[in-house]
């Protein structure tokens, strides 16, 4: 729940980057220019204004951070706890039967501050799947190839 009211200042220093000037969601932050859903010291989450469905919440960090890479690592667990907190809200508070949760990293990311998509859910609503082609892997060998190759990026 927040710990300030919204719009209002946190009740401490973020611990991530400074705001950037010309970011819209640094100005979100800055203004508390959207409909707050989460207002704590590291992590705003707000409402989308071109939402999927209604209640459909965008989670971002106070300070600029550009994308899931860049998060520092002291803030993954704020960070990643208020989007679990925010979508057990939308089954919780929107009476949703669960929720998409989405992150683009640079590609197809329409503003360069990590953000984390939350949006409700319900059998039926008409969002199927993923709108993009679907690619099969050649067979099981390729298949393991590609899980080999990840796994020894990490």
């Amino acid at each position: 729940m927040p710990t300030s009211p919204p719009g209002s200042a946190p009740d401490s220093a973020p611990r991530s980057a400074a705001a950037d000037a010309g970011c819209v969601f640094c100005g979100v932050v800055a203004d508390g220019s959207a409909d707050l859903v989460l207002d704590e010291p590291d992590v705003v989450a707000f409402l989308d204004v071109r939402p999927v469905f209604k209640g459909h919440t965008l989670v971002v960090p106070r300070g600029h951070v550009d994308t899931l890479l860049d998060l520092p690592g002291e803030l993954r667990d704020p960070y990643l706890a208020a989007v679990q907190r925010v979508a057990r809200a939308m089954e919780t508070g929107l009476g949703a039967k669960g929720s998409f949760v989405a992150i683009n990293n640079r590609i197809s990311q329409s503003v360069p501050h990590l953000h984390t998509h939350v949006v409700p859910r319900t059998k039926g609503d008409g969002l199927r799947g993923f709108f993009w082609p679907r690619h099969k892997y050649a067979g099981e060998d390729e298949a393991r190839e590609y899980a080999a190759k990840v796994r020894a990026a990490l």
